[in-house]
């Protein structure tokens, strides 16, 4: 017969779930954010992506096997190759290598080809000593993160170009400009959203019905052919540097019209507010109203639509770069990238040319799961 412990005490778990219930309904609205931010996986997982790929974009000159400028025309297309521990002949490595390639041309087509090696072993290390650079152009150093452990070794882990340059050390220096690239035009795009949509939302009247028939103008007109007549206009002549603001000036003047609704629907909702009357009543000037009582109280909204605007700007920038009316070589990005892989005979013989497209789409994923995951915190009471 089963006998119930009566001294067997249960308060702590009423208690457990009572201090739970107290941390919520005592906590800030920017506690609530992370708590329901939290339990979002895929924007957990999304948002931890999204601080290693700028963490990559960072620490690019050290994480990449090679530099930006690193050629070798003797290895022009070559596939990539796979890292091992074991090779052909069963034999495990405590070292891991790659294969050497030998360059084969076909008879007919008179097209060259590269083949796996097994009698060359390159092995590759950590921190391995390869071409010298300056980290932020203030330390020079020759120490990469991975790379051939010996002089006149390979290491091509996504293959090369047709110069012969290593696409995954272009890669991670491509993440610097696209990334970088994002958050500036969302930034300056925060600027005039923030700025116009406060001014139409806030005093309505004229400057409301003006602002407002810009907005309409900018978002009947399709983004791509606007992306490309403004860029179109930029002399070729521009150097990298300016070419480059210049995108990203084109891409957050067309995309701050998203957010200035935002903005002045939630001045129109919150201007009438007892909070706003009390501090016009206190003497607050218009100022301390907006940037003090107004803004901070959908601050998070405003997270939310910036977070979502980021993809937009990085997708901007790949689609005029693959065009050829955004940046341009020497600059490297990730459309900068997938301009070569334009041509489909190209593709047909170096399908590895199309990584950089994954690189971007990953990108976009995990800002938009961030986005998603900020979306439902910025509301912390809803089920």
């Amino acid at each position: 017969m089963t006998t119930i412990d009566e001294t067997k005490p249960i308060e702590p778990v009423e208690q457990d779930s009572a201090v739970v219930e107290e941390k919520i309904y005592t906590a800030s609205q920017w506690q609530l954010m992370r708590m329901r931010f939290l339990k979002h996986k895929p924007a957990v997982i999304g948002g931890s992506i999204v601080i290693l790929l700028y963490t990559v974009a960072i620490l690019c000159d050290f994480l990449a096997p090679y530099t930006l400028e690193y050629r070798d025309s003797n290895y022009s297309w070559a596939p990539p190759q796979r890292i091992r521990w074991v090779d052909s002949e069963g034999q495990f490595h405590l070292r891991p290598f790659v294969y050497g390639l030998t360059e084969t041309r076909d008879p007919e087509t008179w097209r060259t080809t590269f083949t796996a090696d097994p009698k060359q072993i390159f092995p590759v290390k950590l921190l391995a000593k390869g071409e010298p650079y300056k980290f932020w152009g203030l330390w020079e150093t020759d120490v990469h993160l991975i790379g051939p452990a010996e002089p006149g070794g390979t290491l091509y882990m996504l293959g090369t170009d047709r110069l012969g340059r290593d696409l995954l050390s272009r890669i991670i220096y491509g993440s610097r400009i696209s990334l970088s690239i994002g958050l500036i035009g969302v930034l300056l795009s925060l600027l005039l959203g923030a700025t116009l949509g406060g001014i139409s939302g806030y005093y309505g009247g004229i400057a409301d019905m003006l602002i407002q028939r810009v907005v309409e103008l900018l978002r009947s007109v399709p983004d791509i052919p606007l992306w490309m007549a403004l860029s179109a206009a930029l002399p070729p002549t521009l150097s990298p540097i300016k070419v480059y603001f210049g995108i990203t000036v084109i891409l957050s003047a067309i995309g701050w019209t998203g957010l200035a609704r935002v903005v002045r629907g939630k001045f129109m909702s919150l201007r009438e507010e007892d909070f706003v009357m009390a501090a016009r009543l206190a003497g607050a000037n218009e100022r301390r109203i907006i940037f003090q009582h107004l803004m901070p109280s959908f601050l998070s909204h405003i997270i939310v639509t910036v977070t979502l605007a980021i993809p937009g700007m990085i997708l901007g920038e790949t689609a005029l770069s693959f065009l050829g009316l955004g940046l341009r070589p020497p600059v490297v990005s990730w459309g900068v990238l997938l301009k070569d892989a334009q041509q489909v005979q190209t593709l047909a013989h170096q399908p590895w040319l199309l990584v950089p497209a994954f690189a971007v789409i990953v990108t976009v994923l995990c800002f938009n799961f961030v986005g998603d995951g900020l979306r439902d915190a910025a509301d912390p009471y809803s089920r």
